[in-house]
């Protein structure tokens, strides 16, 4: 397969968020077939669950693969699982979330993967920090996703750059 660019959007908003998305980072950028290009800045954001929860860190990047968009689900289950991600209910507190958003031009719709992911459009926690590394993103021909992201939600607080983050200890 041809080197594709996809999107992947991470959260976390159990234990040491920070950390969670560094070690997240650290794991997507140890695979021999996933390189990093960009990584967004920092957001914090109010959990969406039906009870209270801390609140997310979330941050969005771009990787160049050669894997199919099932084969990087796989691979980011299978760093969710290293990083302590249990599934026991519907929007349950997680120590790492990672979405594919998006890959290339590609569609899918089958039981364990849909791209490009069905609610990423209507999620501001999404496209503020997607618009930082692909502003210019179009996403089934709509509008780009830095005009949307220009709608955002005053809920999604921009707290910086995740390596000063991790020095600072936030």
């Amino acid at each position: 397969m041809q080197q594709l660019t996809c999107y992947l959007s991470l959260g976390a908003n159990l234990g040491d968020r920070a950390e969670q998305l560094a070690e997240a980072l650290e794991a997507l950028r140890a695979h021999p077939r996933i390189t990093l290009a960009a990584v967004s800045d920092v957001y914090e954001t109010a959990a969406v669950a039906d009870e209270p929860q801390p609140d997310y860190l979330n941050l969005v990047v771009a990787v160049q693969t050669d894997l199919t968009p099932l084969q990087l689900l796989q691979v980011c289950q299978e760093i969710e699982q290293r990083l302590g991600r249990s599934r026991p209910y519907h929007h349950a507190p997680r120590t790492i979330d990672i979405d594919l958003l998006a890959c290339g031009d590609i569609i899918v719709h089958t039981l364990e993967l849909t791209l490009p992911h069905p609610r990423m459009l209507e999620r501001q926690f999404v496209l503020v920090p997607l618009s930082d590394v692909a502003a210019e993103l179009s996403v089934l021909g709509g509008e780009p996703v830095g005009k949307l992201a220009n709608r955002a939600d005053p809920e999604v607080r921009r707290v910086g750059r995740l390596e000063d983050l991790m020095r600072d200890g936030i």
